[in-house]
């Protein structure tokens, strides 16, 4: 039932111009924190690890903040996913930092977005996939209405959509063969086997495994990509990746591939999606933080 209403409402927010749908989520946003909502506890944790040196009233501020922009995510999701690509990318307003990636891509080699979720992660795949082929690799819902949403939605332009199994890697990994782009979510919890701890903000993270071994496989370039939220649109950042995600070392890799991630999460603070649980796996002997 959550997920139809989830998916109403998102129809129903393309119906408005962006600016109104971000005030209603917006107030969706504030609602969940003056509810003390899971999602306002889970950011407060997730603060308190990764600024300790902010103060309480800080980390609340900061907190309610990035749930209102959460907010703004599910309803700008209306006019990203349903509207025109050619309507919604008119709200990408600047883009820092393309030459960098046109550089790469122009030397024939493949290249590794890293799109964490910042910002409006959705409208990034959008935008590149107006620039050329890219591959995107994702988490299948388990609810079959929002799987077809979302499939519908990211496959538009020249993207194409895998699923994060055995064929979607196979499937990216000849992507990058063939010089192209492959964009995936770095900061997501992966599966068993799938990661290694490494530090995010100093703190023990289960960090994917994957982005480092296609680079250590193929000789990819990797960039971080993201759309910070601006006034009336959009801000596309490209920015190189932290240079130690290109070591043989797999620690020291995934300790490049969290700098990468930190860069955006310095830029804009309150638009990360602090309410994930991030670091929910912990090393055998350590406490889960939000059972604390």
């Amino acid at each position: 039932m959550k997920i139809k209403i989830s998916i109403a409402f998102i129809k129903l927010m393309s119906l408005f111009p962006l600016n109104v749908a971000r005030n209603i989520g917006k107030v969706l946003g504030y609602c969940a924190y003056l509810a003390n909502s899971r999602m306002y506890k889970t950011s407060l944790t997730n603060l308190q690890l990764c600024f300790p040196d902010l103060s309480s009233q800080e980390r609340k501020i900061l907190a309610r903040k990035s749930l209102m922009h959460t907010g703004m995510m599910l309803a700008e999701c209306g006019s990203v996913w349903l509207w025109p690509v050619e309507k919604i990318l008119r709200k990408i307003e600047d883009v820092e930092g393309a030459d960098l990636l046109q550089n790469a891509r122009d030397l024939g080699k493949g290249v590794v977005i890293i799109g964490p979720h910042h910002g409006n992660w959705e409208l990034v795949g959008l935008y590149l996939s107006a620039l050329g082929k890219i591959s995107l690799l994702y988490q299948t819902p388990k609810h079959k209405d929002l799987d077809a949403l979302l499939t519908m939605a990211r496959s538009r332009g020249r993207a194409k959509l895998y699923p994060a199994r055995t064929k979607g890697v196979a499937a990216i990994l000849s992507a990058l063969k063939h010089g192209e782009m492959v964009g995936i979510l770095p900061d997501q919890t992966p599966g068993l086997k799938a990661g290694e701890f490494a530090p995010f903000f100093g703190n023990d993270a289960y960090t994917m495994t994957l982005i480092s071994r296609l680079i250590q496989k193929t000789g990819a370039k990797a960039f971080l990509v993201y759309a910070k939220r601006t006034g009336k649109g959009f801000k596309i950042v490209i920015k190189e990746s932290d240079n130690d995600i290109y070591a043989e070392h797999m620690p020291t890799s995934l300790i490049g591939l969290n700098k990468t991630v930190e860069l955006a999460v310095k830029d804009a603070p309150e638009q990360y999606q602090w309410e994930y649980k991030r670091f929910r796996h912990q090393p055998e002997g350590k406490q889960e933080p939000y059972k604390a």
